[in-house]
């Protein structure tokens, strides 16, 4: 099986919707996943990622299952360095972060104050609990760190969500830590995330990312991706953002 990760286009958060060149993306995009065989398609109830979504599945004529476990993460945190404001878990300063052995274990990674205050442990059990659920459904049955593949099959689905649960669907697929991804990974607008299964002995099936935020859509089109969820990549560079 197939599963397609694909963060909304570059978004107009005031609107909860996509900018001009947010929407150019989408239907970028389009021509990649209207080209694929897919059998269901699933979206965030958010507007940004339905709107994403409208341009592959009117090319289809398709339809998507809205799933509210698929909106943004829904935490936030109060981060040590800004006096008690809470901020969404994934743009900590790494000289803060970084401290904290715990996040770096798949086991242990909400042991921690600042998490359990934020309720991130709750968060991440429900989206991934409802994750399950679909992954069942289409024959895969979670057992520990990998699946039983009660019915095998080479089915694609498709997720138009965000970049923090995405990052926290993958996380869980592969048993490592939320936290190592969402500070260390970055997924451009309109990015496809992609993880296979591989069911080397018969009914044990482990998922492996193939790819991780392709824009290659973009690239296609000479379209530069947008600069969203990323920093500045000197400090000196005061046009792009570091906070």
């Amino acid at each position: 099986m197939k599963l397609l990760f694909i963060r909304h286009g570059d978004p107009d958060y005031t609107i909860d919707s996509l900018t001009e060149k947010g929407w150019k993306e989408a239907e970028f995009l389009s021509e990649k996943i209207a080209a694929l065989d897919v059998r269901d398609f699933y979206v965030s109830p958010l507007g940004r990622a339905k709107d994403t979504a409208s341009c592959t599945l009117k090319k289809t004529g398709r339809t998507a299952t809205e799933c509210k476990w698929l909106r943004e993460f829904d935490v936030k945190i109060k981060r040590p360095d800004m006096n008690g404001e809470k901020i969404i878990p994934w743009d900590w300063l790494p000289q803060d972060w970084t401290k904290i052995e715990n996040f770096y274990s798949f086991d242990r990674w909400w042991d921690n104050d600042i998490l359990r205050e934020g309720k991130m442990k709750e968060e991440y059990d429900w989206v991934t609990q409802n994750f399950d659920k679909v992954l069942e459904e289409h024959g895969y049955v979670r057992e520990g760190h990998y699946y039983r593949a009660e019915k095998a099959n080479e089915d694609t689905l498709v997720f138009f969500c965000h970049f923090g649960v995405s990052c926290v669907l993958i996380s869980y697929l592969l048993s490592i830590s939320p936290l190592v991804m969402l500070q260390n990974f970055c997924a451009a607008p309109s990015s496809v995330s992609t993880i296979v299964t591989e069911e080397r002995r018969k009914g044990i099936a482990s998922f492996r990312m193939s790819s991780f935020g392709d824009i290659s859509h973009l690239y296609a089109h000479q379209e530069p991706p947008a600069f969203a969820a990323r920093f500045c990549e000197t400090y000196d560079n005061k046009e792009q953002r570091h906070d």
